[in-house]
């Protein structure tokens, strides 16, 4: 996701940090190299021009130029004018009082408007509604087959109207989940190839008929420079309220999707970063930047964890600061990694890291996870649940049954090992906290006590964030936090 304009940016800044002070020449080439990134990147020429002169415009102040700190200065004005660019705010999908709400999917063929109306009732479904898809697409061979399919995976149903006009199948949708107390309605409508008139007077029809409280255009981050045509010819015969853009993980460039904000004056509102439905995430303008300029979106990881954490979790952390760390908790944490979108996913959040996952040619090896999970589920019951009986027989029966070799199984029960040695300091600070609270409070305040981190992700290779994969910030961090507090309150 805009690799080549984010290495191609920081590049750009990293030379501005090269030097004290800087000239107006300074500027007007990091001006130059902004331009032909985001140019090379698929941002519409327009919008680069509007968006270059605006910034070198701020940059030229004395209050930049004068600054002890001017290449931090550029830095920030490009994130604000990069910001304002994607729309500045977040903007959230409509409802209105009225049951069912009807939301409308529009685009081309092959932009992904079947795969984006089964994530978004994926969504809206973890949001606590009833959605129902609507299979309006009657031209696209097997389209609506397609449609039940994945409607079936995910839970929601889906209303095909067989061999009727699209029209009919929408009013139709909505009279079943009348029936059945469904409260939003998403229509998938059948795209073309290219834009012609009887698929943009379809959708017009249908959107007459319907009259919907959300209509949403989806374009393929891969469209490139001729998005900024699509969006325009729809936004001027659909009037449709927000976008969703979707394979904004399958294009090292992507720029053609920071266009259509600027050209159209409508919002991103959802994008699209895999194929699973739980793929599509709110759009959020000022995060969009950050990660583009290399600065990660660390709310993002926060939000992700605390939306893998469960209350099965929560016990489990509480058990695990009682009787220890056993190799089900670890596979339970490995688990809750992937759900978080993999190590790759989460180090490409962090600040400064998807710039190191692009030095290493964007690969990073997933497989770990999987082999790790052989180890352990070759591994009996016993052995799971106390890792400690496991000697150099068990060892080699377990790399025998995982396919691995015994190194393998020595580098895990190593990492058990490291995560097993900070469980216990931390149900010893829990004792010590526990008593000195029967105590009292008096005494002499000592030096206040680093707050470790809860094993687990910096094991995996994800220093600083433990804690993330088992109970989240609002649970097993805030125990650790108040373990602190009390015995600061004890010395």
């Amino acid at each position: 996701m805009f690799d080549s304009l984010s290495d191609r940016l920081n590049d750009t800044f990293d030379r501005l940090r090269g030097k004290g002070k800087l000239t107006e020449a300074d500027i007007t080439s990091a001006m130059r190299d902004i331009r032909m990134a985001l140019l090379e990147a698929d941002v519409n020429f327009k919008v680069v021009k509007e968006f270059v002169a605006k910034t070198k415009e701020r940059c030229m102040t004395a209050e930049v130029m004068e600054s002890l700190s001017p290449a931090q200065n550029v830095v920030k004005i490009v994130l604000d004018e990069l910001t304002e660019m994607l729309g500045s705010t977040e903007s959230k999908l409509v409802f209105s009082n009225r049951i069912p709400n009807v939301i409308i999917l529009v685009g081309l063929q092959g932009s992904g408007k079947t795969t984006a109306a089964v994530k978004l009732a994926y969504l809206l479904k973890k949001q606590g509604r009833s959605p129902l898809l609507a299979a309006c697409d009657v031209y696209r061979p097997a389209a609506a087959d397609q449609l039940a399919t994945l409607g079936g995976e995910i839970g929601v149903p889906v209303f095909r109207g067989d061999g009727a006009h699209p029209v009919d199948i929408a009013k139709g949708a909505i009279q079943e989940a009348v029936d059945h107390l469904r409260d939003v309605v998403i229509v998938d409508t059948a795209g073309r190839l290219q834009i012609d008139e009887q698929m943009m007077q379809e959708a017009v029809d249908i959107k007459k008929a319907v009259k919907p409280d959300q209509v949403l255009m989806v374009v393929d981050a891969m469209t490139g420079q001729d998005i900024v045509n699509v969006v325009s010819t729809f936004a001027e015969r659909t009037d449709f309220d927000g976008v969703i853009i979707s394979k904004l993980d399958g294009d090292a460039r992507g720029g053609g999707a920071l266009s259509v904000r600027q050209v159209t004056g409508k919002p991103i509102k959802f994008v699209s970063m895999g194929e699973k439905p739980d793929s599509l995430e709110p759009f959020y303008p000022d995060r969009m930047a950050k990660r583009i300029l290399g600065m990660g979106d660390v709310v993002g990881i926060i939000e992700k964890a605390q939306e893998a954490a469960d209350a099965e979790q929560l016990e489990a952390a509480e058990r695990m600061l009682r009787e220890g760390f056993t190799m089900n908790d670890m596979l339970d944490q490995m688990k809750a990694v992937k759900k978080m979108g993999g190590m790759k996913g989460i180090l490409g959040m962090l600040p400064g890291g998807q710039r190191a996952l692009n030095q290493m040619g964007g690969n990073l090896d997933e497989g770990i996870f999987d082999k790790n999970e052989a180890i352990i589920m070759s591994m009996t019951k016993e052995e799971r649940l106390r890792p400690s009986i496991i000697n150099g027989q068990r060892r080699a029966r377990i790399a025998r049954g995982a396919g691995v070799t015994p190194t393998e199984v020595n580098s895990l029960m190593k990492q058990w090992g490291e995560m097993n040695k900070m469980m216990g300091r931390m149900r010893t600070m829990a004792n010590q906290a526990q008593a000195g609270g029967k105590k009292g409070k008096k005494g002499k305040k000592g030096k206040k006590m680093r707050m470790p981190n809860i094993p687990g992700l910096d094991a995996m290779g994800l220093g600083g964030m433990g804690g993330l994969g088992t109970g989240g910030p609002k649970s097993d961090m805030d125990l650790l936090r108040q373990m602190e507090a009390q015995m600061r309150n004890k010395k």
